[in-house]
């Protein structure tokens, strides 16, 4: 069992990076220079110049498109573990595995024939 005793040298930790980021911070807001005008005030965007409504709406393609790389990203994560206890897993894990890839193919066909990777 833990006792409260246990914690101290975490709860030191904690309080000390907390207090190293609010006086770094208040050190920086007290000695920093305090320059304002037109030029500091505009929004920077990688040393490009601005144009047009940053308003202008994306396709919902593009999201899509975004929202399947993580989902099928997230899924290949899930093949690591498998891979790395191959041997102990046997042939009950690699059965699952292509059960698993079975799913996860079928939601890519099924993500192909709906049509949601063609570019207009």
């Amino acid at each position: 069992m833990s006792t409260p005793q246990d914690f101290l040298p975490l709860i030191i930790q904690v309080v000390i990076a907390a207090g190293f980021v609010l006086v770094a911070l208040g050190a920086a807001a007290w000695l920093g220079p305090r320059r304002n005008g037109k030029r500091k005030d505009e929004n920077f965007e990688c040393g490009i110049e601005k144009h047009g409504n940053a308003r202008t709406p994306f396709s919902v393609k593009y999201f899509l498109v975004a929202i399947l790389f993580v989902l099928f990203d997230v899924e290949v994560i899930f093949m690591y573990p498998w891979a790395a206890n191959f041997k102990a897993l046997g042939w009950f894990g690699f059965v699952e595995m292509l059960v698993f890839l079975g799913f996860v193919l079928a939601g890519f066909i099924y993500v192909i024939k709906k049509g949601a990777l063609k570019w207009e």
